[in-house]
């Protein structure tokens, strides 16, 4: 049968290859051996295939002739002689002609015997021309062929076996090819091609096993590929949902101590469903996150709180803000996580409690930005009602992909008359704690079905790092007035009748915002409430002046405060310390509330009095059980897992796959130019170490380890340009897994310092001599020695 092969790609030589160079590649060949799984007589026909290249080529006449041919095959010319009477039991045509395996007619090949297909197979394999493997060998696997059952091409047995390893192993190169070319779902369906062809016929354990760890190893990159196409590409976005949904599974969850063999931590595995974020939408979020917080898992919870507070605000659904809320309670006993109740607190309209979470939050740096921007005020709800604007925008859309290009805008969320609604109809605001208490009670049948937040957390979230904001389209503006319920004070009124549109500040939502809750709670707040001198600051509001702004004042410590001094809703004074400026408080329905005897009150105080003392005993009960399901993990067992890490970069499988095999030529190229591109890396401003343990091995490791340390501890970095020409390739007689590769290399440098280009330099062709060792399959740079 025809073979598109020639006798110097068998030895791995160009045309212009020396009578040396010849004896030296075929002493080579010979001695690199194919995995260990092959029969000797498919290496025996293998060696037969090198044996014959030589014969041809190292006799003058012989080579000449072969050349003519290869020559006339190459620039379509008619040689004067038909080459190849009786070259080794091979022929080589000069005339174009078409092959039974369809090669194409200009391509320099060779008629092979019956007993060599393997062999050939085997070469082809070992050249990397992993997809003529398949189209060659796959039509003696579907369900044999008659020639190979009658021994035509040996024990059939045999050949079957060879031929189905050789399949096999060209799919699983193929696949990591394709890896390496971020092809991940070609990659995923040649690695299985393979995988499913070993099981089919029972053979070969050990190359399905390391078939599998690929599979394994490639589902991240898979998960990412599939997530990342459009929405309408329903069937393959469920694929990699349900690839996600396994490995979350095997893993125990996003913060678990299982292992789904992909080679990821803990921190490693966190900075990838950060990074898949942003290839799913508000809703995809919800459901998985919430999901997964049932395990119970604390990053999960805080992404639930993300995906819900962020189709809460952009959908117009404040119900969704509320279990935003609830479930943030779950995490205030072990996290800072005031900023966030304080903002859902803003959208529910629940002003003091937002107020008294910015009273707990220590996140002195946005307290300082809400400072500065509420001064003037009598409260922070100014520079809440920026923050969260800001936040929402910056910290939450971006990581959406439906919501990326939305404008958050407070104004258009308050003047939507479902949302005027809701908190319309919202019951009063209730203390944190009793939420809490209450929350904890009736976990088991929450809307959401959620496990207990916090009983068995194993780690703690801290909030991701600012997002630059995305350039959006402009937020809907509707003209849209805000009517409070009830009787207000007469200046919130006159407040709510202006139009949204004339007034696009954040002065108009504060006056919203106060009415609505003036009117539930049957109060109206003043607007001249300015706190004086000596009103005490808020726990959180206690930042040193060069972290606010430059007006702040110490507060007096919280010890040193007495009680009247705090401000209350509904008792505030103007800041004269007079009492003046209070606003007289009616219930709803402008009734007032009319004097009541004592013997009137008489009948019903001992039920109430029964009543009170049930619900204190049963608060205290709550509480008590709650502080022992909730024990606080000693702080050594506690995960500092944290989404403010960069975004997760997998490893690149280039080291592990462009290395491995038969040192040919090309194979030696690929792993100069593997490390070349760990140096680059290293030395590169990222400073990344992990490629250079991926090609070198011993002192040189350490040594260059050691150089890009140093580099960062300075500032300094690099960027570096190479060519290599590979001249030679020579394998150690006496140990054929180490190796010499003569290269001529030109590199070509630029130092950077402090971000700045310093200098550059070329080193135009470096005769260089490297020392290769062949570990687990994998050929590694032991050395190298400068040549004169």
């Amino acid at each position: 049968m025809r073979i598109p092969l020639d006798y110097y790609r068998i030895l791995g030589l160009p045309i212009q290859a020396t009578a040396e160079q010849l004896r030296q590649a075929h002493r080579d060949r010979t001695l690199q051996l194919p995995r260990r799984e092959y029969s000797d007589a498919a290496i025996a026909s293998r060696k037969k295939l090198f044996d014959e290249a030589f014969a041809v080529l190292s006799e003058p006449e012989q080579r000449q002739l072969y050349d003519a041919g290869f020559l006339a095959r190459a620039y379509e010319i008619e040689p004067e002689s038909e080459s190849g009477n009786g070259l080794a039991g091979s022929k080589v045509s000069g005339r174009p002609a078409a092959s039974e395996s369809g090669n194409d007619p200009h391509t320099p090949s060779i008629d092979v015997q019956d007993d060599q297909l393997v062999g050939a197979l085997l070469v082809l394999q070992d050249l990397g021309e992993y997809e003529l493997v398949l189209r060659l060998g796959r039509p003696y696997l579907a369900g044999g062929s008659a020639s190979l059952k009658q021994g035509q091409f040996g024990d059939p047995s045999i050949v079957f076996s060879d031929i189905v390893l050789t399949v096999a192993l060209a799919c699983m190169e193929l696949g990591r090819e394709q890896w390496q070319q971020r092809q991940y779902e070609n990659a995923s369906e040649a690695l299985e091609t393979g995988q499913q062809l070993l099981l089919r016929e029972g053979l070969f354990a050990e190359v399905r096993g390391e078939i599998q760890a690929d599979l394994y190893k490639l589902r991240p990159y898979r998960v990412l590929e599939l997530l990342a196409l459009p929405e309408d590409q329903i069937a393959m976005r469920h694929q990699g949902m349900q690839l996600l949904q396994d490995m979350l599974q095997e893993r125990d969850g996003i913060d678990g101590a299982g292992d789904d063999q992909s080679g990821l931590n803990i921190d490693d595995f966190l900075r990838f469903i950060q990074q898949l974020r942003g290839y799913l939408t508000a809703a995809e979020q919800q459901v998985l996150f919430e999901q997964e917080a049932q395990r119970p898992s604390p990053v999960a919870t805080y992404l639930s709180v993300y995906a819900l507070l962020a189709r809460g605000f952009a959908e117009r659904q404040p119900a969704l803000v509320r279990r935003a809320k609830l479930m943030l309670t779950r995490l205030s006993s072990r996290q800072d996580v005031h900023l966030e109740q304080a903002v859902c607190a803003l959208l529910l309209g629940q002003t003091e409690n937002a107020s008294q979470a910015l009273e707990r939050s220590q996140d002195y740096g946005p307290i300082a930005f809400i400072r500065e921007h509420s001064q003037g005020a009598p409260d922070l709800l100014p520079g809440l009602c920026l923050y969260g604007e800001r936040w929402l925008q910056d910290e939450v859309f971006p990581h959406f992909r439906d919501l990326m290009p939305q404008q958050a805008s407070l104004k258009d969320y308050f003047a939507d008359q479902q949302v005027q609604s809701y908190l319309e109809e919202l019951p009063e605001e209730a203390d944190d704690s009793t939420t809490a208490w209450a929350l904890s009670s009736a976990s088991a049948a929450s809307a959401n079905g959620e496990a207990r937040g916090g009983s068995s957390s194993r780690g703690r979230v801290e909030r991701p790092a600012t997002v630059s904001p995305l350039a959006g389209a402009s937020g809907r503006a509707r003209p849209v007035s805000v009517q409070s319920a009830g009787n207000v004070a007469e200046d919130s009124s006159l407040m709510t009748e202006r139009s949204l549109e004339q007034d696009t500040s954040h002065e108009y939502l504060i006056h919203t915002a106060r009415a609505h809750i003036a009117a539930r709670m049957g109060t109206a707040v003043s607007d001249d409430r300015i706190p004086t001198e000596g009103t005490p600051m808020p726990v959180a509001e206690r930042v040193p002046q060069a972290v606010g702004s430059g007006t702040a004042t110490t507060a007096r410590p919280v010890a040193d405060r007495p009680s009247s001094d705090r401000v209350r809703s509904g008792d505030r004074s103007n800041g004269n310390g007079d009492g003046r400026g209070k606003v007289p408080v009616r219930r709803r329905g402008d009734r007032p509330v009319a004097k009541t005897k004592l013997a009137t009150l008489l009948p019903w105080l001992l039920p109430l009095g029964l009543t009170v003392a049930i619900i204190t005993l049963g608060f205290i009960a709550g509480s008590l059980w709650r502080r022992v399901a909730t024990k606080p993990v000693p702080q050594e067992e506690q995960l500092d897992l944290r989404l403010d890490r960069p975004l997760f970069t997998l490893p690149t499988p280039t080291a592990a796959t462009a290395t491995t095999g038969v040192l040919t030529t090309a194979v030696a190229e690929k792993v100069l130019q593997t490390w070349f591109s760990a140096k680059a890396d290293a030395m590169g401003p990222d400073y990344k170490l992990e490629p250079l343990a991926n090609i070198l091995e011993g002192a040189k490791l350490a040594e260059w380890q050691g150089a890009a340390a140093e580099a960062k501890r300075n500032n300094q970095y690099r960027k570096y340009e190479h060519t290599v020409t590979v001249k030679s390739v020579e394998l150690n007689q006496a140990d054929p897994n180490q190796a010499n590769v003569l290269a001529d290399v030109t590199e070509a440098t630029e130092y950077y310092e402090a971000d700045q280009r310093d200098k550059a330099e070329t080193s135009p062709n470096l005769s260089i001599n490297y020392s290769l060792v062949r570990k687990d399959g994998i050929w590694r740079i032991q050395n190298w020695k400068l040549l004169e």
